[in-house]
């Protein structure tokens, strides 16, 4: 068969869709429940606390979840599957889930002991009924923890099926889970009150979203038992991948974990605004970097033939990638430059959350467009070292990238407002550019290093040149229309101002004839008709 007709790789495209239908569906939730919570917490010391207090049981998610699993699980899973061992298949994955679920046990039991160590080494800065209430709140969160890494695995199990929507559009019952709870409880609760309770409903909300995958997980994998069977090579194939894309983000969650510290010295309100941004940055990170990664790996993972045969399967869904990604995070980062402000008021100005905080979060956002291209097109590359086999150099680039993130974050953070003569406040802002600057590095030694296996790749100048100035475009338009409306409703803003700037660059895009937006017309125009 011609590799270029295998429907695995034509495949590609349309299972990306599928993961950014997901993602977008389960983060338009997650704005809603960022917009309630901003409406009964604001930017105050139980926001703080809250945010803090999620982030530490956070960890054990991001430290054993979807990414780790998705590298060292996904590639042996699927190659079973592929070669029609689906009786080993199942047996390595019900050993794979015996042994996460034996793991989670033991370290939410350590992680529920140890929390007042922990709160004291992520928030040194909180005190008094600030730090009791997180440390509360840490301790009801991460039983929850364990059960996400558990939805992570059913996410395995799907992905390498081809069942895209369903797990990436799971976490739609845990944000509904949490808006439930506060809607509900929000009226007649203080904010500390109140902030334990939405723990409470966020560990209902994670085992609900365990839930709603086992029903599909149990159809697709017949006869799956949950037995730690360690024999099985596949089960000790994944422990060797496990290994370096586990270290690999220990250190990139070690580098968040640091951000939040720095956060917590900054004054009230630093770290609340610093997840709301994060939120609205992991926006297009998600949908447009997560999605191409995720449906590429096992396409990248099945490349057959020859060592320059299967380089030049890479090499094509590379930039194939690559393009699809760079036409949307281009115009994504001019926007949150641009028109931070305005997405901010948009999803959170209510409530206790005022024009001011969306202002703060803007710089934020700012902070966090320096990098947004490099860290998207990173996740790609990191995918086509996981397809080699290779855990390893990407761990190597991600300890750079951390190393360079504390230093760059410490100085622009705490050292660079005094410098300038400015509030610390916007120290946070510090935060997100110097981990931008870090995320280009980090990009550059990927691309480089990949370069070395399978020839170069990357995007064409002319073609990103094309792209920005597009956006240029389109934001210099919108701007104007910013200025002309002047201070109305940050919804009617939003879809005045960014509808314009979309419309714009959409249009030149098709007026420069770029090939990528044919994709976008053909899926509107297949939206439209149904």
């Amino acid at each position: 068969m011609n590799k270029e007709n295998d429907p695995r790789i034509q495949g590609a495209g349309r299972f990306a869709a599928l993961v950014a239908a997901g993602i977008l569906l389960s983060r338009i939730f997650g704005l809603i429940r960022d917009r309630v919570f901003a409406h009964y917490f604001g930017s105050g010391d139980a926001a703080d606390a809250f945010k803090a207090a999620f982030r530490i049981p956070n960890f054990l998610q991001n430290l054993f979840g979807e990414g780790v699993l998705s590298a060292s699980f996904i590639p042996v899973y699927a190659g079973l599957i592929a070669r029609g061992k689906e009786e080993e298949a199942n047996r390595v994955a019900g050993s794979i889930a015996a042994l996460l679920a034996l793991l989670m046990a033991v370290l939410v039991l350590a992680g529920i002991a140890a929390t007042p160590l922990l709160v004291a080494a992520i928030a040194p800065g909180f005190e008094g009924d600030k730090r009791d209430a997180t440390v509360a709140m840490v301790r009801i969160l991460f039983p929850g923890a364990g059960l996400l890494v558990m939805s992570a695995w059913c996410l395995g199990i799907l992905n390498s099926h081809r069942k895209f929507l369903l797990p990436y559009a799971a976490p739609v019952i845990w944000n509904t889970a949490l808006i439930v709870t506060m809607a509900f409880f929000g009226g007649s609760h203080g904010e500390y009150p109140l902030a334990v309770i939405l723990a409470w409903g966020s560990v209902a909300g994670s085992a609900l979203q365990l839930l709603i995958q086992l029903p599909s997980v149990l159809r697709l994998a017949r006869g799956l038992r949950l037995f730690p069977d360690i024999s099985l090579s596949g089960v000790k194939t994944v422990a060797v991948n496990f290994v370096p894309v586990f270290v690999s983000r220990g250190v990139v969650q070690v580098s968040a974990f640091i951000d939040e510290l720095l956060a917590s010295l900054l004054p009230t309100g630093a770290v609340a605004a610093f997840s709301y941004a994060q939120t609205l940055y992991l926006l297009p990170v998600s949908l447009f970097g997560m999605s191409v990664s995720a449906a590429e790996l096992p396409v990248m993972s099945s490349a057959i033939g020859g060592a320059d045969e299967v380089a030049a399967q890479l090499r094509a869904r590379l930039n194939s990638g690559l393009r699809r990604i760079a036409f949307f995070i281009v115009p994504s980062a001019a926007a949150f430059l641009a028109f931070g402000d305005i997405i901010a008021g948009a999803i959170y100005q209510t409530g206790k959350f005022g024009r001011a905080d969306a202002v703060y979060v803007w710089a934020i956002l700012a902070g966090s467009a320096v990098g947004l291209l490099a860290s998207t097109q990173g996740r790609l590359y990191s995918s086509a070292f996981y397809a080699l086999r290779d855990t390893r150099t990407p761990l190597y680039f991600a300890l750079v990238r951390v190393a360079l993130t504390t230093l760059l974050g410490y100085l622009c953070s705490q050292r660079l407002p005094g410098l300038l003569g400015i509030a610390t406040r916007w120290g946070v802002a510090g935060l997100t550019a110097s981990a931008g600057i870090a995320a280009w590095i980090e990009f550059s030694l990927l691309r480089r290093g990949l370069a070395h296996r399978i020839g170069k790749t990357g995007l064409r100048p002319k073609f990103l040149l094309a792209l920005w100035g597009a956006a240029g475009l389109g934001a210099a338009a919108g701007w104007g229309a910013k200025i002309a409306i002047g201070d109305i409703h940050p919804i009617v803003a939003a879809f005045l101002v960014l509808g314009l700037f979309g419309g714009i660059y959409l249009a030149c895009a098709m007026l420069m004839k770029i090939p990528e937006i044919r994709g976008v017309t053909a899926r509107l125009g297949r939206f439209i008709k149904k």
